[in-house]
């Protein structure tokens, strides 16, 4: 190696760490900080089983849903082969009143699903999850140069909306990369985050949140958005899904 290699070597190195490192957060998936710990952050999911977890109206997570790489995951395609009783949406098993709820999700190609909370689980009067619980929007906005899911072209519709209600603003990644969301709802107000941007905000239960119902998709389920403590849940929306680094914090 002559003189000139090696002084360009040099010099490349010394570029190179001249740049600041992104501060690792966490050591590893679905795991927390002693910090978080510290300030009551609680794991929803350990990256490798359902506990704490189980399918509306059952008493265990059904086989629709698996584990892979750490991530709750929905597979569209064995799903084909399951019997319905398997399906449905996964729902903790504690209800929540005040909370602050921070996951990661990723979705297929042309895929929906949805993070859904304040959920009454009463099976015998509220079939689904969505006939009570409000819903994230979780979808595959498509882009100026590939279709998405066709909810993709509707208000209110889109990746990170308030569903149906709300839309907020689109700061979601391309498909089949992560997203960070975040939903805090505390005394009424309700605020939603994705990838580190505020996108949405709204207050939960007074006059204008009953019209805003009343001129929606859910104005004749009577039960929904009422309940002020409910359970969370990931919606099998019968197509591919991930969620992963699922934690809350009561408020």
């Amino acid at each position: 190696m002559n003189k000139i290699s090696i002084l360009l070597i040099a010099s490349i190195l010394c570029v190179s760490n001249s740049f600041p490192q992104a501060k690792k957060v966490h050591d590893a998936d679905n795991m927390l900080t002693q910090k978080e710990k510290s300030e009551g952050w609680k794991l929803l999911f350990d990256g490798k089983t359902a506990n704490g977890w189980h399918s509306y109206g059952k008493q265990t997570a059904g086989k629709a849903w698996s584990i892979k790489d750490g991530a709750f995951y929905l597979d569209a395609e064995a799903q084909k082969n399951l019997d319905k009783s398997e399906a449905g949406d996964l729902v903790t098993n504690e209800e929540y009143d005040n909370f602050d709820l921070k996951l990661d999700w990723k979705i297929g190609v042309k895929g929906n699903s949805g993070i859904i909370f304040y959920i009454h689980e009463d099976p015998a009067k509220y079939s689904e999850t969505y006939e009570t619980g409000m819903e994230m929007q979780v979808l595959d906005n498509g882009s100026p140069i590939r279709q998405g899911h066709p909810d993709g072209r509707l208000y209110t519709h889109r990746a990170g909306d308030l569903y149906d209600l709300l839309a907020s603003k689109e700061v979601d990644h391309p498909q089949g990369e992560w997203n960070h969301v975040e939903i805090i709802s505390k005394n009424g107000k309700l605020d939603f985050y994705m990838n580190g941007t505020h996108t949405l905000s709204t207050t939960l239960w007074n006059d204008y949140w009953k019209k805003m119902i009343a001129i929606s998709k859910f104005k004749d389920m009577p039960g929904f958005g009422t309940f002020k403590k409910g359970r969370i849940s990931l919606q099998d929306h019968n197509e591919d899904v991930w969620f992963k680094n699922i934690r809350i914090k009561r408020l």
